[in-house]
């Protein structure tokens, strides 16, 4: 092949659909973004890492999870890593752990699934676990209800590998294109034998619970164990490319669209300014960052005594703090006072707590 016609094939491979573009469909994928703080304990929902969701059903041990920082993998700062506490060897059957991520059905259309034209899709990520052997990733169509399940091994206890995941187009099953949930992948940590005890799906197929996890390793059976996972990309097509970084600033305004977070950080932090709409009520709104998902739900921390409105010159408690609307980008929240006031403008703020905040969720 000659110079020319090599460039020219460069050229082509650079920007065919894998590479050229934005390619990487999960947000947050590095961890470096966590509003909500660096660590929580291991319960239902999102203790640190946006995005990536503890998945809990049943009870399954304890663990205190975390955005950990990582100094032994060249390229990554940050980690979501599950620590157990407490350990389970003994699953019940219906007990289901996993770490898990969500996609909206607007970001999956270039997918094609559903159609002649769907594509298959690569899943990629670094993965360090003191538990060695199979791990499951599965991933799951909820707008149909099918499931395709995947296996890796990890060779090397306490050691980050990186993995790699190719998974078939499916022509069964068009994706909703909406704003609600419809792919997810799924991270097996801890599965009772209500989701191992048949044959992994590891084509396209309606879901059998019994498919889901079946050879998954109990990374809960010991409270040495750590698991941690970072890197985490998936892509359209069936080679795996290099992690897509992305800046600081431009991750975090894409997890913006699924939690806006207002920490105090100061006694008397203003949050919403507003006006009294009567003598006991005043109107706060609150611009957000980005357009969110959808109207999101109010997230206070504390009791409302911690939340006052400022009027008048003074710092009013709250007897109440409520959502009310949302327009995609501006956020009504009311906080109510019991004294009574004529005055107009108005601001709801933290009540001498600079400890306190307010967070805006509009996770799947």
């Amino acid at each position: 092949m000659s110079k020319a016609a090599e460039l020219a094939k460069m050229g082509e491979v650079l920007t065919n659909s894998q590479i050229g573009g934005r390619r990487n469909m999960v947000i947050n994928g590095a961890m470096q973004v966590a509003q909500r703080g660096t660590s929580g304990s291991g319960v239902q929902g999102y203790p640190a890492c946006d995005r990536f969701q503890y998945n809990l059903a049943g009870t399954v041990g304890a663990s205190t999870v975390t955005q950990n920082t990582v100094t032994d993998l060249p390229s990554f700062t940050k980690s979501f890593k599950v620590d157990v506490t407490t350990a389970d060897a003994s699953l019940a059957t219906s007990d289901r752990l996993s770490i898990s991520y969500k996609l909206e059905g607007l970001d999956v259309q270039g997918i094609g699934k559903g159609t002649s034209s769907a594509k298959e899709l690569t899943l990629s990520f670094y993965i360090k676990a003191t538990k060695t052997g199979t791990q499951i990733v599965e991933l799951f169509d909820h707008d149909n209800t099918r499931h395709c399940a995947k296996s890796v091994t990890i060779n090397s206890s306490n050691t980050w590998e990186f993995k790699t995941i190719k998974y078939p187009a499916d022509t069964t099953g068009a994706f909703d294109n909406d704003n609600a949930n419809s792919l997810s992948i799924f991270f097996g940590l801890a599965v009772g034998t209500n989701f191992t005890s048949g044959t992994l799906a590891t084509a396209w197929a309606a879901n059998d619970n019994t498919n889901r996890f079946v050879g998954q390793v109990n990374h809960f059976d010991n409270t040495d164990n750590n698991f941690e996972i970072t890197g985490v990309q998936l892509e359209v097509g069936s080679q795996a490319t290099p992690f897509e970084h992305r800046s600081f600033g431009e991750e975090l305004a894409l997890c913006q669209r699924y939690l806006y977070y207002q920490e105090a950080g100061n006694a008397f932090q203003r949050f919403a300014a507003g006006f009294m709409s009567t003598a006991t009520v005043c109107e706060g709104y609150v611009e957000t960052p980005v357009t969110m998902r959808a109207a999101p739900a109010l997230i206070t921390t504390g009791t409302v005594a911690n939340y006052a409105v400022y009027v008048n010159n003074a710092v009013v408690q709250c007897s109440a703090l409520t959502f009310q609307r949302s327009s995609g980008t501006v956020i009504q929240i009311n906080g109510t006072i019991s004294s009574n006031t004529t005055a107009r403008g108005a601001v709801i703020m933290a009540n001498n707590n600079d400890a306190v905040f307010l967070s805006y969720d509009a996770e799947l």
